[in-house]
């Protein structure tokens, strides 16, 4: 399994219309991704402006898959004016 933290820096006026264009981005993962075993927005009691997509994935290829997708590519471009700043992404591997 691999797991995701992306960090997101959203600009705090935009929040609501992030959130809008990410959570039908989580809908649509969650519908069509069975090797996407988590998918969770997140939001910082004490940063304003600061998610945490807290993400699970079967395998490599599941997680290539979430990237590669119409509308995930579409939810990016869409949130691109919500941001603040780059995302921070980090990947680990399970421990089992």
């Amino acid at each position: 399994m691999i797991g995701v933290v992306a960090t997101l820096y959203v600009q705090p006026d935009k929040s609501t219309e992030f959130e809008k264009v990410f959570l039908d981005l989580a809908s649509k993962v969650k519908a069509n991704e069975p090797g996407c075993l988590m998918y969770q927005l997140t939001k910082s009691k004490t940063e304003a402006g600061v998610y945490k997509v807290l993400e699970l994935y079967a395998s490599a290829d599941a997680l290539k898959h979430h990237g590669s997708t119409d509308y995930f590519k579409a939810a990016g471009a869409a949130m691109g004016s919500t941001m603040a700043a780059a995302p921070n992404i980090e990947y680990l591997d399970a421990v089992e």
